[in-house]
């Protein structure tokens, strides 16, 4: 089973930024065990969310050439917590895209007010012997697809991004 943190992405500029959003619900079963009587989103899956919209944002900037994991948490801050009913906001921008590494700068937000800040490392890892396939390049684009990215991802120059030159979703 796979755990998705972000529930859709409003902003998507290819190789730069992005903005996806995270509804926090009582229905989410993580949010019973944490601290019982105490519902909250525990912050390590604050951080998974902002690796999910920014390890997308790198992997499309890099073409899918590699692996993109989440490598390092170089640092990260929170103010307080997210409850249910919270709407996360997040937005990460590629700080750093390298040959086999990117850093990243994400910070979520619950409406004006800040709610955490993180500056995330990512390795590209060469598929083969010593590093598993973790998601085909069709599997990342119906990721994609389900999180609004061909109805809001632009080119830097704000031209509409054209995914006909990746493999067709069904």
């Amino acid at each position: 089973m796979r755990w998705f943190w972000i529930d859709r992405y409003d902003e998507f500029v290819r190789c730069k930024r992005a903005v996806a959003v995270k509804a926090v619900s009582l229905a989410e079963e993580h949010l019973h065990d944490h601290f019982p009587g105490a519902a909250v989103m525990p912050n390590s899956l604050v951080i998974e969310g902002f690796a999910q919209a920014a390890g997308l944002l790198v992997i499309d900037a890099i073409d899918f050439a590699r692996q993109v994991v989440l490598a390092k948490v170089a640092k990260a801050d929170f103010r307080f917590d997210a409850a249910p009913g919270d709407v996360l906001r997040y937005e990460v921008e590629i700080l750093q895209l390298g040959e086999s590494v990117s850093i990243v700068k994400a910070a979520s937000t619950v409406g004006e007010r800040l709610h955490g800040e993180a500056e995330l490392v990512f390795g590209h890892l060469v598929e083969g012997e010593m590093v598993p396939k973790l998601m085909s390049k069709a599997e990342l684009m119906g990721w994609l697809d389900s999180l609004r990215v061909f109805e809001v991802g632009v080119e830097p120059d704000g031209s509409p991004i054209i995914y006909d030159r990746l493999p067709h979703v069904t």
